[in-house]
């Protein structure tokens, strides 16, 4: 094989990684060894495709080669004019040419082929959405419409006055509800901007109306919270409230669930359990969802189905991660959005500043004196045990330095805590008996602690900008002045060191979740699994935020015209939905 591929006395050319061992350089597996006469075979550049066990790049290239060979001619689902416009070539030919780059120019996501094929993918995830807001807005819904006598009693028992935004986000919520379809809003607030509030104030309309409105939080600790925050107003408007988390068994859950069937309970607080098959309402009118990001669109469409006649259910889901414009089009498209963009009056700005770990003594100092004088303190730590690659402070030593150095006795959560240990923790800093609590990010969404005034986030370069906000949210909750430390390690890198700068410079939730699809691009936004948002492929987001736009305006346009995909174009367009993988849209449509 060697002496056929390599004759001895004949010259080849020979491509590949070339390494160097003991000052000379080698190639121990050359992607080609061909003849000279066969140099126009030699690609300039080469595609590199994902591989797996048992594949070489020379195969999956070969099998490559032979789909593109195959590739069937399919239906122009692009309108003519904007691809005559845009100069754009046919799918079959963007196709081909992407996977045959004739130089490295041709890579630029700014060329005709990457555009197109962008533009196609922007398109059928603009498109899934409108055909998910169309069903949506076609859903059977039900005019809800309160008398207000509820919302009068709760805003006398307020002590402040509602922010404009707050007043306009209820305003705005209240004309959903009375409409005839079912409502689908996100409402968008920044930690601590009052969402929980506007809330209420949304399912006191439905309560109103007659009906039972539920509040559904990601964690134990947060639907024990949100009861907490609503109790003292519902009583004041006379509100009956009930509580289910999975934690509840046996008899009393029964009569729980009994009194809810009745109608003896006007708002349900819950977490995952409010999804049960046996969790019936007497009429659920409206579903709030906290923290949208950790419950999916089956979710949603499950507490849907809870109203009498399936999907008759109002939903109104918060997120208190402000989410940049351009994610708010890729992931929310199908919903009405809300912004509360202004602070509560009462809520202090909190005093940000960077220091490096080598002053580790002196934030011990400080803290010291901020217990003695009645502060509670949040100190976050990255890491539950000391991981050997990673030279990371550990939750557990940390937590015991500080005992030792401070002489008070410290809480400890982390994630690999069971719920009722971390919920008794949590507990008992709330009501003050644990003057400080070293957490990993479990504290990151929703806890209030009004008394804690101190927030240290030891190797706050490791964060990302909108994890580091939400835990600075966890403090300046009260009427005292609040410190929140960034400690670094080391030298950060560039983009770290733009992250803590902005810190310092803002507390704007919103300017810094721009700031943070800046830094991070939008692959890695986009690629956070957890946050459910979806991963483009071809588009890059970066380079292709005017084709977003146009897409979206493009998928209203076909919505307007042709709804039900059964023109021509439309035909095409469902081609263009299976091959994005987004064609349950078209069930949705199938489904009515």
């Amino acid at each position: 094989y060697l002496l056929e591929i390599l004759p001895v006395g004949d010259r080849r050319l020979v491509s590949g990684k070339v390494e160097w061992f003991q000052g000379r350089p080698k190639m121990n597996h050359p992607d080609y060894i061909l003849p000279l006469e066969s140099a126009d075979k030699l690609p300039a550049v080469e595609p590199i495709y994902g591989l797996t066990g048992g594949l070489t790049s020379r195969i999956v290239g070969r099998a490559v080669d032979m789909a593109l060979q195959d590739l069937p001619k399919l239906p122009e689902w692009l309108d003519d004019s904007h691809k005559s416009r845009e100069r754009w070539p046919d799918w079959q030919e963007a196709v081909i040419g992407l996977h045959n780059p004739l130089d490295t120019a041709a890579l630029s996501p700014q060329t005709p082929i990457r555009q197109r094929l962008a533009y196609d993918e922007l398109l059928a995830n603009q498109l899934a959405l409108a055909l998910v807001r169309e069903r949506m807005r076609r859903r059977k819904g039900r005019v809800v419409t309160g008398t207000g006598q509820l919302a009068a009693k709760v805003t006398a028992a307020l002590p402040f006055a509602l922010t404009a935004a707050q007043s306009r986000t209820i305003e705005e919520i209240k004309a959903d509800m009375a409409a005839p379809s079912a409502m689908l809003r996100l409402l968008q607030g920044d930690v601590g901007s009052g969402k929980t509030l506007v809330a209420l104030f949304a399912m006191l309309t439905a309560v109103e109306a007659g009906g039972q409105a539920a509040i559904l939080a990601p964690t134990e600790i947060l639907a024990r919270q949100h009861l907490e925050t609503l109790t003292p107003l519902a009583e004041a408007a006379g509100v009956r409230l009930g509580l289910l988390t999975g934690r509840d068994k046996g008899k009393p859950r029964e009569r729980l669930l009994a009194s809810l069937a009745a109608g003896e309970i006007d708002i349900l607080v819950g977490t995952h359990a409010l999804f049960e098959d046996d969790v019936t309402f007497r009429d659920l009118m409206l579903a709030v969802i906290d923290e949208q990001h950790r419950f999916g669109v089956h979710q949603r469409l499950k507490i849907a189905a809870k109203g009498i006649g399936s999907g008759s259910v109002d939903l109104l889901v918060m997120t208190a991660t402000p989410i940049p414009r351009t994610l708010a089009l890729t992931s929310y498209g199908d919903m009405e959005v809300s912004k509360l963009d202004e602070k509560p009056p009462g809520r202090q700005p909190v005093d940000t500043r960077v220091m490096p770990s080598s002053r580790v003594g002196d934030i011990f100092e400080a803290i010291g004196r901020a217990v003695k004088s009645g502060a509670q303190v949040y100190w976050v730590c990255p890491l539950v045990e000391e991981s050997e690659n990673i030279d990371l402070a550990a939750a557990t030593d940390r937590h015991q330095d500080l005992e030792k150095a401070i002489g008070v006795p410290v809480g400890l959560v982390h994630g690999r805590m069971k719920g009722a240990e971390k919920d008794a923790v949590m507990a008992a800093f709330a009501a003050g008996d644990l003057k400080i609590l070293v957490a990993t990010t479990v504290i990151e969404v929703g806890v209030n602690v009004p008394a804690a005034t101190v927030m240290v986030i030891e190797h706050a370069e490791r964060f990302g900008l909108a994890q580091l906000h939400q835990l600075r949210g966890r403090v300046g909750r009260g009427s005292g002045k609040s410190v929140c430390i960034l400690m670094y390690a080391g030298h950060p890198g560039e983009t770290a060191r733009a992250r803590l700068a902005i810190m310092r410079e803002t507390e704007d939730g919103f300017r810094i979740a721009e700031e943070d699809l800046r830094l991070r691009g939008a692959g890695e936004m986009l690629g956070t699994k957890q946050s459910g948002l979806p991963e483009f492929r071809i588009a890059d987001l970066e380079h292709h935020d005017d084709l977003l736009a146009a897409a979206r305006d493009d998928a209203r346009l076909i919505i307007m015209r042709d709804a039900e995909l059964k023109t021509d174009r439309g035909q095409a367009l469902r081609v263009l939905l299976y091959l994005f993988e987004r064609d349950a849209a078209i069930r949705y449509l199938q489904s009515g």
